[in-house]
């Protein structure tokens, strides 16, 4: 089965900008871009770290606080209220960037996406070089796939070249990314297997199991006990 890496999806054409970056102009590039934050890149190529709407609307959220920081302020608290007195991308920007590489794929960006509170994540090479960039939307063009393309890959994938089963054997129907598969396997414990790995198939959405079996090899006889679920 073709793993999807973030190779596939991320967009190569990244809207950046420098640690020298104004504040203003970091504000019209995003709106110019309809993007939510840009990569701050070294002169080498390397993201040093990321400017987002949120890092610059601190600057709004301390109009009229007093300039200085309390004793007992929080850390976070803080960095907020520096960040509110920057002018440039080197002093606004989130900084070690969270980032990943051309080669993982779409499920760990989502993971780390989710776990980091982020909607987009610069793609780097083993260098640190900003290649491109993933955002939450890019990850969800795997189920922008076509469903005979989805049935293609299941048939030929799953079945025939993974598990060894003849397509006479399951039907799979494929509607708007649901695949449903019927039939009849020799094993019980095959279904469960068969689901797995067309779950695991690229876009798609949901799988309705309507197979069946001759053999149920889930069970020992001589205990009645379940042994595999």
């Amino acid at each position: 089965m073709k793993r999807w890496s973030v190779s596939d999806v991320m967009t190569k054409d990244v809207v950046t900008v420098t640690t020298t970056a104004h504040y203003k102009d970091i504000v019209e590039r995003l709106a110019s871009h309809a993007v939510s934050a840009v990569p701050v890149v070294a002169d080498d190529g390397r993201v040093v770290g990321v400017v987002s709407e949120a890092d610059l609307l601190h600057k709004m959220e301390f109009v009229g606080v007093e300039p200085y920081a309390g004793f007992l302020e929080r850390k976070q608290r803080r960095t907020a209220r520096a960040k509110s007195e920057a002018d440039a991308a080197g002093a606004l920007m989130s900084t070690p960037a969270i980032v990943i590489t051309p080669a993982e794929s779409v499920t760990t960006a989502a993971k780390l996406m989710d776990a980091q509170r982020v909607k987009r994540i610069p793609v780097v090479d083993r260098n640190g070089r900003l290649v491109g960039i993933v955002s939450r939307r890019d990850l969800l063009r795997v189920y922008l796939r076509d469903d005979d393309a989805i049935r293609a890959e299941v048939v030929n994938d799953v079945l025939i070249r993974t598990l060894w089963i003849v397509p006479e054997i399951v039907t799979v129907d494929v509607d708007r990314g649901v695949v449903s598969l019927s039939g009849t396997v020799q094993q019980r414990s095959t279904i469960a297997l068969v689901v797995r790995l067309v779950e695991c198939v690229a876009g798609v959405v949901d799988v309705k199991d309507h197979l069946t079996y001759h053999h149920d090899d889930t069970t020992d006889p001589s205990r009645g006990r379940v042994v595999f679920r």
